[in-house]
Formats: C-alpha cells, structure tokens, sequence
C-alpha cells in the first residue's frame, strides 16, 4: 500500500513538474517573440547587437599584458571575458537542477523562436544583397571577429595565468598551482 501511495505521489509531482516546464517553455517564447519577429530590422542595419567593451579591447590588443602582473588581476580579466562569451569550454557544464521536461520546454521554445526568426527573414527578396548593402553583414562579420578575439585573449590569459602558477579562474579548470 506504501509503495502505491509513493508511485502515485510521484506520478503527480512529476506531472506537475511537466505542467510548470510547459509553462515556462510558453513564457520564454512570449518573452523572445519580438526580438524574432523583429529579426528583419538587423538584416536592414537598423537594430544591432552591441558587442562588449572586453571584446573590443580583446579585438584591437589580444596579447596585451599591462597591468596584469597578478594572479587576481589575471582572473578578474578572465571573469570580464567570462562574463561577455559565457562559459570556457575547460568549465564543467552547469548542474543547474533542472527536470528533463524543463529542458525539452526550454528546446521547444529555441526551436519555436528559430521559426518565428526565420519565417520572417525568409520572406525578403534579396537578403544577402540587403544584409551586404545595409552593412548588417559587415558588422555580422564584426561581432564574430570580435567574439574570436576574446576566446583567444582568454586562453592567452589562462595560459599566461598557469605560467605564473595561478589557481583557476586565472588558469584552466583542471590546473592546480604547485606550492
């Protein structure tokens, strides 16, 4: 009697975890339908994506060194970089506690904002030549050189960090410092 009491009980949270996932799979499609439904205003330059000041300075010198001559100053650079790229890939993924119904919502909803993006950039005739014309390209083109620069200014960074026998996050992950 235990037993089917607890498969019950459980059946029914889990239900009502699938019932919040749904739901929150619906929120985040409202919240990003309008920067989908939207996406056209970057193909005519007239909406685009800021690119953090690390990443420009990470474009224009990635080997830079000044003030950098501690281990502390070392990881707060790499924390800005963090901060602006998300994750280096030497960081374990993030146990976040989420359900698998939660992270299907969440890929629904990517995918559901993926269509609304491309349902309405796919009806302009001529894309490329408007994105080429409006500059949209060039400053697409911008963005992921700039977004290049800043991984290789932190594995620079990381490297440099493990050279002076820095503990993470001014050197990988997996790197412990020799005492």
């Amino acid at each position: 009697m235990k037993r089917l009491l607890l498969a019950v009980s459980f059946v029914a949270l889990s239900g009502c975890n699938a019932g919040r996932s749904a739901m929150g799979g619906a929120e985040q499609v409202g919240a990003g339908f309008a920067a989908a439904a939207t996406a056209p205003l970057e193909d005519f330059n007239l909406r685009r994506q800021m690119i953090p000041t690390v990443l420009l300075q990470a474009e224009a010198n990635p080997y830079d060194l000044r003030n950098l001559n501690q281990c502390t100053t070392i990881g707060a650079e790499v924390a800005r970089l963090d901060e602006a790229l998300g994750p280096d890939t030497d960081e374990p993924p993030r146990q976040d506690g989420s359900y698998l119904s939660e992270r299907a919502a969440d890929a629904a909803a990517k995918a559901a904002l993926n269509a609304i993006r491309d349902t309405t950039t796919d009806f302009i005739p001529g894309r490329n030549w408007i994105r080429r014309l409006s500059g949209a390209e060039q400053h697409s083109k911008h963005v992921q050189s700039a977004i290049q620069s800043g991984r290789m200014r932190r594995a620079f960074l990381k490297g440099m960090g493990m050279q002076r026998n820095c503990a993470p996050p001014a050197a990988p992950s997996w790197f412990r410092p020799h005492p």
